[in-house]
């Protein structure tokens, strides 16, 4: 375990590291999330390993705008109104997923999508430049680490990258919607 400060001087050593098919630990604006490229089968793979989290459950996907969004899923005028509003932001949103993408840990046929708001983190997808997968840093099924110390603490035996934001203030995973459907669902 390798731990950094969530500074603008260390995006490309985090870049680096999902680029070579690594995980990584960063803070987000909901919770702390483990991040890799999306489209690294074995990269994904090490997530759900490091989580313990049943492979049929799918994860999410961070992207820089609306137009990687578009790339990845259908996303027409109803979504684009709802969408405009929380993005950034808390907010998830399940689409129709779009054929043919390679975008590993996914549902079938949808794909849960959030653009977020945190500045390094934002600056680290915009730099990277493709969709990350991610889900927050804990055990499945137990609560979402929040805590610095508790995550070195946890997950130390594991060769990742930890970008250091601190103890996150008053934590609460995303707002999850889906519009995949005719009819809004909120999921959580």
């Amino acid at each position: 375990m390798r731990i950094i400060k969530a500074q603008r001087k260390n995006i490309e050593e985090a870049v680096k590291e999902i680029n070579h098919g690594r995980v990584i630990i960063c803070p987000t604006d909901t919770v702390y999330g483990f991040l890799a490229d999306a489209s690294d089968k074995k990269a994904v793979d090490k997530i759900f390993k490091i989580k313990k989290r049943p492979k049929i459950k799918p994860l999410a996907v961070f992207v820089k705008d609306l137009k990687m969004a578009k790339e990845l899923a259908e996303i027409g005028e109803r979504e684009i109104k709802i969408i405009k509003k929380k993005w950034p932001g808390k907010y998830t949103f399940i689409l129709q997923r779009k054929k043919g993408i390679k975008i590993y840990g996914k549902a079938k046929n949808t794909i849960a999508l959030r653009i977020p708001k945190y500045k390094f983190l934002n600056d680290l997808i915009k730099k990277i430049n493709k969709p990350l997968v991610q889900t927050s840093v804990n055990i499945s099924n137990n609560p979402p680490l929040t805590k610095i110390s508790d995550i070195i603490e946890q997950f130390s035996k594991f060769d990742i990258l930890v970008i250091d934001g601190g103890n996150l203030r008053k934590p609460k995973p995303s707002k999850i919607i889906d519009l995949s459907q005719d009819k809004i669902k909120i999921l959580r």
